[in-house]
């Protein structure tokens, strides 16, 4: 096979994959395209190996999480992005091993944060009622 051979070969391959929209492995996942290995999806695009997820992306062993994007073993987060092994977080960006954050970015290994800020445990509960209802969260 030729270097020019294995470039079409390959591109045709990459083109067939992007063409597809079905899941594998899947049980009652609803309108979700290229998830695999999931249950309880809606509205989700390439997600694998989650649970009662709904409209996230590009996800991979997340549970009760909703829209979001880029994550890796999160469990019940909001509109998170590129987040790992971390729970209870909204509108968090790059977040590792975190739980309870609100509108963190970068943290790692941090409980009860706003805007990358510690709170202490009641605070931060009563400062996130109140953020959710001034946002509309």
């Amino acid at each position: 096979m030729t270097p020019a051979e294995f470039e079409q070969r390959f591109r045709a391959l990459v083109a067939a994959h992007a063409q597809g929209t079905g899941n594998v492995g899947c049980l009652a996942c609803e309108r979700c395209e290229r998830c695999s290995d999931s249950t309880f999806l809606k509205d989700c695009r390439n997600v694998a190996r989650s649970n009662y997820c709904t409209d996230c992306v590009d996800s991979t062993e997340c549970s009760h999480c909703t829209s979001c994007t880029a994550c890796l073993a999160c469990s019940h987060c909001e509109k998170c992005d590129r987040c790992v092994q971390s729970a209870y977080l909204v509108r968090c960006v790059g977040m590792s091993g975190s739980t309870y954050c609100f509108g963190c970015v970068g943290l790692s290994k941090k409980d009860f944060h706003i805007l990358n800020e510690p709170y202490e445990r009641q605070a931060y509960f009563a400062k996130v009622a109140e953020l959710r209802q001034k946002l509309r969260i």
